[in-house]
């Protein structure tokens, strides 16, 4: 049987190019549990893989796609049947592995987490890997005190999947919520999610940066890395906590130690990829019990195979809003 996937290769150039491909069945890797895909995502990830930036790729061809959601239509493992609905995120699927820009995939069972009843497949890639790597960092950063009472928290990047998805969660679980964003029309659809005020991120980084400014977050998210973490660094209160995810304005920190011995400020780190079966599966759970799709409607946006290698482009250059789905039949 033959099945449709995006496939990126070396021309003989050397540079990376991608095409919508029929391959048969006997093409897909080593694997005891076979999905036939309805849902993939898109993430900064894929944007990389795609354009052959970052090195994710090493091996091609290749079929790229982070996350996905589909139906079992084999299983070697007992865990899994025929017809049952799963999720896939992390892994290096999409990396290492061939990922979820196909009509079908073959991955170890290891990787899969039963998709809860609440969700469908469509819902769990609204959320997918954005959603995954949101709630585990409000998760982390509970553990570390964070409670409502506490103050505001501030979610930067707030306009891309994992930060928009953030905000709606904290929102729901009644936190007052900033949004820090370059995105000023987005404004009205962050307000729309939960967001109680709007920071322009030129308008934060132009402040005057000191060894320890005014604290004002009892807890920050960030997705964005470089300069913008190191000044939130400075603004956090006693005890808070920054939980960091992303790197989209670089992999620098420039700090001190004053915000760590003087307020006992906790730096988080948040990995998705790596995460063990048991904190997967209670982190759906809770995502399936808290996210309020319909709300969540206007930041999704739904694509197909061919439309991906412009969608690589344009999340590595920040202009994707939200969530974009890939439908790959």
């Amino acid at each position: 049987m033959s099945f449709r996937a995006l496939v990126i290769d070396k021309d003989g150039n050397g540079e990376v190019q991608a095409a919508v491909q029929e391959l048969n069945e006997e093409r897909l890797p080593q694997g005891n549990v076979t999905v036939e895909i309805e849902w993939a995502g898109l993430n900064y990830k894929d944007g990389l893989c795609l354009t052959g930036s970052g090195g994710l790729v090493r091996n091609y061809p290749h079929v790229p796609g982070i996350d996905f959601a589909g139906t079992v239509r084999k299983s070697e493992d007992a865990r899994y049947r025929p017809g049952q609905q799963v999720v896939l995120t992390g892994w290096r699927v999409g990396e290492a592995y061939w990922g979820g820009y196909a009509e079908l995939a073959r991955v170890d069972a290891e990787w899969l987490v039963p998709l809860p009843e609440a969700l469908s497949t469509r819902d769990a890639m609204t959320l997918g890997t954005a959603g995954l790597t949101a709630m585990l960092a409000i998760e982390r950063l509970e553990t570390a005190g964070l409670k409502p009472e506490a103050g505001p928290v501030l979610v930067t990047g707030a306009g891309g999947g994992v930060g928009s998805i953030a905000l709606s969660l904290l929102a729901k679980l009644g936190y007052e919520v900033a949004a820090l964003t370059g995105r000023a029309e987005l404004s009205n659809t962050l307000k729309a999610l939960g967001a109680a005020s709007i920071i322009d991120r030129a308008d934060f980084l132009a402040q005057a940066d000191k060894p320890l400014e005014s604290a004002r977050w009892s807890a920050v998210i960030d997705n964005v890395g470089g300069a913008l973490l190191g000044k939130l660094l400075k603004q956090i209160q006693y005890g808070g906590a920054v939980a960091s995810i992303g790197n989209a304005a670089g992999i620098e920190l420039n700090t001190n130690v004053l915000p760590f011995i003087l307020r006992g400020v906790t730096l988080i780190g948040i990995d998705s990829v790596m995460q063990p079966f048991e904190r997967r599966v209670t982190a759906w759970k809770r995502l399936a019990s808290l996210f309020d799709k319909h709300a969540y409607g206007e930041m999704v946006r739904e694509i197909g195979l061919e439309d991906l290698p412009d969608a690589g482009h344009a999340i590595l250059a920040g202009e994707i809003k939200g969530r974009v789905l890939v439908r790959p039949r």
